[in-house]
């Protein structure tokens, strides 16, 4: 019998950590009902969460770099599993809240360690390939982490939705304990050594073009099921399905990418930002009341595809400029897509107040733009790094 390859279990493990993070947002009504509670403190749950990651992330990655990547990517999804399994049983919003922020300071060091170890089961001519197939459960967790929990809460009680991630993070535990190569730890690098990666302006441009295409990414998604509801004119149990579409064709286009990007990467980085904004003009021209329903799926596939690629196109571009400290830049981009997430649905909630549900897609394509900017300054001021990074894709 084939053993399963561990690179299943880091993505189930990615899977269950974004299902902590997004998931809430299904039963946000539960919650609300349950602890007596108002929607705006509710809230807090998904936007402490990232905050904590924003801001603890990528110290907590420099830290973690210098212990074995195996026992601690066990010891994250443990953390993971028991948050969740505690979480179903808590009798107020307070401790509900509290226990949110443990796996919120374990949420950077995973993702950053996980995609390090997946990268090191490939030849390193594939670690854009590794990354793609880590992020499938990334993908997987921000686009269908919502409509589970929903669906789970509602067959089985709110109590289910929690236990059932808590399921996901052991079962993700159990393969990599069983199946990840415990690989020796390699000589640690320096503090110093780490943090002087900070110092590069071509990093921070690279940041900035990070947080903008999450920006503009989360501008819009953060409010999908509200613009096909009320624009579109779907019910909710439509707008559900028409999400899993979009999820479906994340997944293909996160893989597409990954491809792509260790073929062509300058063209693939400066290809994503112009593919969402065509994803919005689409929105924009063509997802309204009578559309046929066959020609939404086909526009929630290319959205999707062009959304979730931003994932991997975004954390290749950053850690391309910080390849002797692999794990801590991916801390580092951690943060700056959490900020971008909080930016985007801040940015899409002022525009849809001032301008209607079309506001969200007008921000979005004004925060692509900038981000395409950012991306072609950096091309204009460092051509030569550029062109040994693209030569290094190719070799």
């Amino acid at each position: 019998m084939r053993r399963p390859h561990p690179i299943v279990f880091l993505a189930l493990g990615l899977f269950g950590l974004y299902c902590i993070e997004f998931g809430v947002v299904g039963i946000l009504p539960l919650i609300m009902q349950r602890f007596t509670v108002t929607a705006s403190h509710a809230g807090m749950l998904v936007g402490l969460f990232a905050l904590v990651i924003a801001a603890a992330g990528p110290f907590l990655v420099l830290l973690a770099t210098r212990w074995r990547r195996k026992p601690v990517l066990i010891a994250c999804l443990a953390v993971f599993a028991l948050a969740s399994a505690a979480s179903a049983h808590v009798p107020r919003f307070e401790w509900l809240l509290a226990l949110r922020m443990v796996p919120a300071l374990c949420h950077p060091v995973y993702f950053s360690l996980a995609m390090v170890a997946a990268a090191a089961l490939y030849p390193p001519q594939e670690s854009a390939r590794a990354g793609a197939h880590a992020f499938v459960g990334t993908s997987m967790g921000m686009v269908l982490g919502i409509p589970l929990t929903t669906w789970i809460a509602a067959q089985y009680g709110y109590e289910a939705s929690f236990l059932s991630c808590a399921a996901v993070n052991a079962l993700a535990a159990l393969g990599l304990y069983l199946f990840l190569p415990d690989t020796p730890q390699q000589a640690a690098v320096s503090y110093g050594r780490q943090l002087a990666i900070l110092r590069r302006p071509a990093l921070w441009l690279n940041i900035a073009a990070a947080m903008l295409v999450f920006a503009a990414m989360f501008a819009v998604y953060a409010y999908a099921a509200a613009y096909l509801e009320q624009v579109a004119g779907l019910t909710a149990r439509q707008t559900g399905m028409l999400l899993v579409v979009f999820g479906a064709g994340g997944v293909a286009g996160n893989l597409f990418a990954g491809r792509q990007l260790g073929r062509h990467l300058m063209r693939t980085v400066l290809l994503q930002p112009l593919l969402l904004a065509l994803a919005y003009g689409l929105l924009y021209r063509y997802a309204g009341a009578g559309v046929p329903g066959w020609a939404l799926a086909v526009l929630a596939l290319f959205w999707g595809a062009a959304h979730t690629s931003g994932l991997i196109v975004t954390q290749v571009w950053l850690s391309s400029e910080a390849r002797e400290a692999p794990a801590f830049a991916i801390g580092v981009y951690i943060a700056a897509i959490n900020l971008g997430v909080t930016v985007g649905a801040l940015a899409g909630g002022a525009a849809i107040a001032r301008y209607g549900m079309h506001g969200a897609l007008a921000s979005g394509i004004l925060l692509v733009l900038l981000a395409l900017a950012v991306m072609l300054l950096k091309v204009a001021l460092f051509r030569a790094p550029l062109r040994q990074m693209v030569g290094d894709a190719h070799q």
